[in-house]
């Protein structure tokens, strides 16, 4: 693959508006700047929410949504991918989808780009018996394509149940698709990076997905860069509520 080839899917993968070739980093703000709460887009249907609002705890809730048929992947998958952590933790990390190894095994982010999330994690002090860890999506798509709009309507329900039952004070989004379907955006990632977003009670921010920095390293400093600035505000509202 030449470099303009790789731009291009990296261009895909994290949706920038203009190509950004290897080894040339966009430049975001030094400091936070708090964005408004992103639009919402149609409500969630109706039924899928009160199902999810008859549950008290997360275990009962992924027993009660496992077998869910809601859309077409319900038939493809092998395992449903609920969520892994804490469920009183107050940073959540949600991404885009599960992989082949996700599938396999019913945990998200446990294949090469969950290693890869594992090791920031521990770079700043985290882990997953602390944080906990979802996706956008809790089957996987063929291929491991994109989400469809109307897989993600389907399932976002869930997602957002998850989120009101654990009640993060942070949430990180990993990836265009991640930050996209849960700020109800389409706003490229870049210009995402470096903000603030409040929503469900919680301050969110975006970087980019472990998956991406697989194919990019160059991108692994700016990752770098959010997740100390994540470290930061955690600590400072930690010292705040203690």
């Amino acid at each position: 693959m030449n470099p303009f080839e790789r731009a291009l899917r990296f261009q895909a993968d994290i949706g920038t508006d203009d190509v950004v070739l290897p080894r040339r980093r966009r430049k975001t703000a030094a400091v936070d700047v708090v964005s408004v709460s992103a639009t919402a887009t149609a409500p969630a249907p109706a039924a899928i929410v009160a199902d999810a609002a008859h549950y008290a705890t997360l275990a009962e809730f992924n027993q009660a949504i496992c077998e869910c048929q809601k859309c077409a992947l319900g038939k493809t998958r092998n395992k449903f991918v609920f969520g892994v952590g804490n469920p009183g933790s107050k940073v959540m990390f949600i991404g885009e989808a599960p992989g082949a190894d996700e599938d396999r095994l019913g945990e998200p982010f446990v294949g090469r780009a969950g290693k890869l999330l594992d090791k920031i994690l521990a770079a700043i002090e985290f882990d997953r018996t602390n944080v906990y860890i979802a996706n956008i999506l809790k089957c996987r798509p063929p291929g491991n394509r994109d989400p469809e709009p109307g897989e993600m309507d389907a399932c976002m329900p869930y997602l957002e149940r998850q989120i009101a039952m654990i009640a993060p004070a942070f949430i990180c989004c990993l990836g265009r698709i991640a930050a996209q379907g849960l700020l109800r955006t389409k706003t490229p990632l870049g210009k995402m990076r470096g903000q603030w977003f409040d929503k469900y009670g919680a301050r969110i921010m975006v970087t980019y997905h472990p998956a991406a920095l697989l194919r990019f390293p160059d991108y692994k400093r700016d990752t770098w860069e959010d997740v100390q600035r994540l470290r930061a505000a955690y600590d400072e509202w930690k010292a705040k509520s203690s």
